[in-house]
């Protein structure tokens, strides 16, 4: 059995293994780390071995001793995306040549670009939809205008028999305690491998920071091509956004715009946002040309200085918005992070400040949530924050429960059926808005935010 170690090339428009150098391995040798396995090719004379995990690769690896390659040797090639065995290699002539197999795993994907996971959608989505690995529920938007907003209420009665998922305990601290423990220590997470191929688009990896993140589609999809972009490795959805975060989403906000689709990102951030999984995941989904309809009344306010916060007044709730520069999307990777970054921080002390002024209320005696939880919005222009003090609405009408996350504060309201929708249109989507967000404090911050 030989083991050689090679890396990517390009041909063809295939990835293909290149042998380029090898060593031996003995019994002492250092343990294999995910990266070695990566970038490692397996050959053998006899069968390949069926490899089913990561361990079974390494202990496989570690156990083989792998004999001085011989330049003279012919480099041997193989085709990644197809894993079949070259015929140089597998000719009647060449059976005392080694030949070559890949143990496939998820980890040996290759990182792809922004452009190449939303070139893939349309098709990925309907294969998906028809082998029954995503769920789709159709719908109708019925417009309701307040408050010079055309809001979206979007009505799915097939809503109703989806199954109900309660809101996650959200504790940062035991949530990464239990990451570090591996898959014994942490309750099931649907956005750790093995992931369902069908919902499983891609991955992306941030070109400075180096962090991972893997591209699904929403299992339960109410909107079409509704995907999620979510940290390989465990962080918290009470965690902030970090600089890599806000740069993969712009990044997929710009490959869709190129390819003549309109997205918006969007995150909840904390237990009082809306949030489903505890598990770090922003959400993008598609929208008209206009954009959400939140973002088309951001995109008439007249401001006097555009690298700073401003606020629509008209709307009842706190909000506090950012405009981009226009050539934000044609910007370096660095100027990007940099605007993005800092649109982020100003937002987010201005969101904390307002929730210090009105926090949650107490409940049953005890206090309210003292931790900010707050609804992110990003556009290609904007970007959009609003903190909360709570999860739900309740319906006077009929006592019914009405979960609000960041759509809501984008402009778009879902309901599950025709009664739900009247009473929610009688309510008054402000209201219903108000009652969860925190109240504007704009006179307060009037150094800080300017009022339209």
């Amino acid at each position: 059995m030989l083991v050689a170690f090679g890396h990517f090339r390009r041909a063809s428009g295939d990835a293909l293994f290149r042998h380029n150098h090898s060593s031996s391995i003995t019994g002492s040798s250092p343990a294999c780390t995910s990266r070695a396995i990566h970038d490692r090719v397996i050959t053998s004379h006899a069968s390949p071995p069926s490899f089913t995990r990561l361990t079974d690769i390494a202990l496989h690896v570690a156990h083989t001793r792998i004999p001085t390659w011989k330049p003279s040797a012919p480099r041997p090639t193989l085709s990644y995306r197809q894993l079949h065995i070259s015929s140089a290699l597998t000719s009647p002539a060449s059976r005392t040549r080694p030949q070559i197999y890949v143990a496939r795993h998820p980890l040996l994907k290759m990182p792809e670009t922004a452009a190449q996971i939303i070139a893939k959608l349309p098709e990925r989505f309907e294969k998906a939809n028809a082998e029954g690995d995503l769920l789709f529920f159709p719908s109708t938007i019925h417009t309701h205008e307040e408050h010079g907003v055309e809001w979206e209420i979007r009505l799915c009665p097939a809503l109703q028999h989806k199954p109900h998922l309660p809101t996650p305990h959200f504790d940062a601290g035991a949530d990464e305690r239990r990451s570090a423990l591996g898959l014994e220590g942490r309750t099931f997470d649907p956005f750790t491998p093995p992931y369902v191929p069908n919902l499983h688009l891609g991955d992306l990896k941030d070109e400075v920071d180096g962090d991972e993140y893997v591209v699904l589609f929403n299992k339960y999809s109410v909107v079409r091509h509704h995907i999620l972009l979510v940290t390989k490795d465990f962080h918290s959805q009470t965690a902030p956004l970090m600089p890599p975060d806000l740069v993969q989403a712009y990044q997929l906000l710009i490959a869709a715009q190129k390819a003549g689709k309109k997205y918006f990102a969007f995150y909840n951030c904390g237990d009082l946002s809306g949030a489903s999984q505890p598990h770090k995941h922003l959400q993008l989904i598609p929208v008209d040309a206009d954009g959400p309809p939140v973002e088309k009344l951001a995109r008439k306010a007249n401001i006097e200085v555009q690298d700073r916060p401003f606020s629509l007044h008209s709307l009842p709730y706190a909000n506090h918005i950012r405009r981009f520069p226009p050539s934000l999307p044609n910007a370096s990777r660095d100027e990007l992070e940099t605007q993005l970054q800092r649109a982020f921080m100003d937002l987010l002390d201005l969101a904390l400040s307002t929730f210090r002024r009105d926090p949650p209320a107490a409940v049953n005696g005890a206090a309210g949530k003292s931790t900010l939880s707050y609804n992110v919005v990003l556009t290609l222009e904007h970007m959009h924050v609003v903190p909360r003090k709570a999860e739900t609405y309740t319906l006077p009408a009929t006592g019914d429960q009405l979960s609000i996350n960041s759509m809501g504060f984008a402009g778009c309201l879902l309901v599950k059926s025709e009664a739900e929708f009247d009473v929610v249109v009688k309510e008054g989507v402000g209201k219903i808005l108000g009652g969860v967000a925190c109240k504007s404090i704009h006179e307060q911050q009037c150094d800080d935010v300017f009022q339209l």
